[in-house]
């Protein structure tokens, strides 16, 4: 990656400067799926997101509660500038278990990410898919969503977190 594409894409209009506006301190609402319909689940959720190595990636760190339990995470979020493409790397305290996620581009290279991974699969039985898109409504509002794939088989909403500028 040369400094010039970089810059580049630190402009206004470019995938750096759209992972620059996610800066900040949220707060909100985190709502789990486990079947289609309403929400399993729904907590308050903490976040922060920080650029990491002089802007070139976002590292969001939150806290939030799954049935009444504690649960924690962090997601480290790049556009690569060579393969013109969103990854992420996604622990947490409960759906990666000792796993790391690792997602990249689902197609679309729009201004904010939109990645899938695969997950499972490690025992024979077909890998299931786990797609993640974040957007940005508005400076102060940031919604990340996750839906569920099952192999050859349709997307449901897993995961849902709405967040407001604290």
């Amino acid at each position: 990656m040369g400094s010039s594409a970089f810059e580049a894409s630190q402009a206004p209009g470019g995938h750096h400067h759209a992972l620059a506006r996610l800066a900040g301190e949220w707060v909100g609402v985190s709502r789990v799926w486990f079947e289609p319909g309403a929400p399993s689940d729904e907590s308050p959720i903490r976040g922060s997101i920080r650029p990491a190595l002089g802007g070139r990636f976002m590292i969001h760190e939150y806290e939030s509660a799954l049935g009444g339990k504690p649960l924690q995470g962090m997601v480290l979020i790049g556009w690569h500038i060579d393969a013109k493409r969103y990854e992420m790397a996604w622990i947490d305290s409960f759906h990666t278990g000792s796993a790391i996620l690792f997602s990249t581009g689902a197609g679309d290279a729009g201004p904010l990410p939109n990645v899938l991974c695969h997950y499972g699969g490690h025992d024979g039985t077909p890998p299931w898919g786990w797609r993640t898109t974040i957007e940005q409504p508005d400076p102060d509002t940031l919604v990340l969503t996750a839906w569920n794939i099952e192999p050859d088989g349709p997307e449901a909403k897993a995961t849902e977190i709405v967040y407001r500028r604290a």
